[in-house]
């Protein structure tokens, strides 16, 4: 079904326009939706009171067991989740150090980082009091960098798995051992890389600490939340400097109707069959390649693997052989619709994407009738 109109009234009545997002789980554009299920978990939960302390214990032991991780916690988002990964590395459990963040003076604060791996949000590391050691330049690295960063103030290395990350990193095995050799926690962040589901245990598999997930993308679940897993004493040193705690993390709070939406969406999420799921996300990719493959100019193609595309995509290119409207045009005009149509901006100028998972057959259906009137007519 399309954007139900007595929904789109809630946003319309603050004078915000209701949108259909063709770009995949985009935090700007509200996450992804949740499922019939959780809102209903998250209705019921609303009316009743609990110790919010224990909620999150038990929901984190829950977490683990699902996933098949030594220990987990929900945090607030990713971001949220990224703070308490530095807190616990520099400060761990010691409620004298713990206070005292992001002032980290006479603590182990360095968290060294690919600078391949920069990104805006390695600012909640710094949030937390640590200082960034770059290693690399950007283009190659080399084992004995790493090695010759780790000093005597190491306080983790920081790993980013994310589509459209160089891949000129050292592989995250290879990370561990050097870090590892020296008693160094390695921290990934992996907020936005579900599905597929195997990543949920690949990192720590290959030996990683903690490990960051987003809540409110693939697995569908509230947006202000996320998963932290992985060493249960990092585990739990991360909650003690996380809400209700008051420490560096008691502003980061999770609603307890939050924590349990995010439970079910989880479990729904790990009961679905990845495979029928992809093949339907497929299906909608043809639908629009078929729509778009004979236009002069345009290359449209259908990607999916394993590092930038984790769903199937449909990736259109304007060619030199293009004549219409820039891409940049074509964005706003989409987004100058009544309902807002958001396609994915790809990293290159010259490429937009749609990405179905947050679309419905009518919503594609939509998407493609504006398009082509961008485009074609």
């Amino acid at each position: 079904m399309a954007i139900n109109k007595e929904a789109a009234e809630v946003y319309k009545s603050l004078g915000v326009k209701p949108a259909i997002t063709a770009s995949g789980a985009t935090t700007m554009y509200g996450g992804s939706k949740l499922r019939p299920e959780v809102y209903d978990v998250m209705n019921k939960a609303s009316s009743v009171m609990v110790n919010v302390d224990e909620l999150n214990i038990k929901a984190g032991e829950a977490i683990a067991k699902m996933i098949g991780a030594e220990a987990a916690i929900i945090t607030s988002g990713s971001g949220g989740g990224l703070i308490l990964q530095a807190a616990a590395c520099i400060a761990g459990s010691d409620p004298a150090k713990m206070s005292m963040l992001p002032d980290t003076t006479g603590m182990k604060n360095e968290i060294i980082i690919h600078k391949s791996h920069r990104f805006a949000y390695d600012q909640l590391y710094r949030a937390a009091g640590a200082k960034l050691v770059d290693i690399g330049d950007g283009l190659r690295v080399h084992p004995w960098m790493l090695e010759n960063a780790i000093n005597e103030n190491t306080a983790a290395v920081a790993y980013l798995h994310c589509n459209f990350v160089s891949r000129r990193a050292l592989p995250l095995k290879t990370v561990v051992e050097i870090a590892h050799s020296r008693n160094v926690p390695v921290i990934v962040d992996a907020a936005s890389t579900l599905p597929p589901r195997s990543n949920f245990t690949k990192h720590i598999a290959e030996g990683a600490d903690l490990v960051q997930f987003s809540g409110g993308k693939g697995i569908r679940g509230p947006q202000g939340t996320g998963i932290l897993l992985g060493n249960k004493e990092l585990v739990d040193a991360a909650y003690a400097n996380a809400s209700p705690h008051q420490f560096i993390g008691r502003g980061m709070k999770v609603a307890k109707e939050e924590i349990v939406g995010l439970i079910e969406a989880l479990r729904i999420f790990l009961d679905e069959d990845e495979n029928e799921q992809m093949e339907r996300y497929q299906k909608m990719c043809e639908k629009v390649l078929d729509a778009f493959v004979e236009v002069p100019g345009l290359k449209v193609e259908i990607k999916h693997d394993e590092f930038d595309y984790l769903v199937p995509t449909v990736v259109f290119t304007f060619t030199k052989e293009w004549t219409g409207l820039e891409r940049d045009e074509v964005l706003q005009r989409m987004e100058d619709e009544n309902p807002r149509i958001f396609l994915w901006q790809l990293g290159n100028p010259d490429e937009v994407g749609i990405e179905p998972l947050n679309l419905d057959e009518d919503e594609l259906d939509i998407v493609i009738e504006k398009l082509r009137e961008k485009l074609i007519n």
